[in-house]
């Protein structure tokens, strides 16, 4: 997100009736855990098909030392 963007929602929020706080609130924080979960599935999603590079004989020697 840009200075520009942050900065207009700010002013935004100036603006709005107290009675929405808690909504924008709950908002905010629902995207932060939504895109927390997103980069675990990816995660999850990736340790399979990696771990068919990473698990194999020619790896392991080559980080044995490490």
């Amino acid at each position: 997100m840009t200075t520009v963007t942050k900065n207009i929602i700010i002013d935004e929020l100036k603006d709005l009736p107290d009675e929405f706080a808690n909504e924008i609130l709950d908002f905010i924080r629902f995207k932060k855990i939504k895109r927390s979960a997103e980069k675990i599935e990816t995660h999850l999603a990736s340790e399979t098909t990696l771990a068919k590079d990473w698990l194999n004989p020619t790896e392991n020697e080559a980080w044995k030392d490490l």
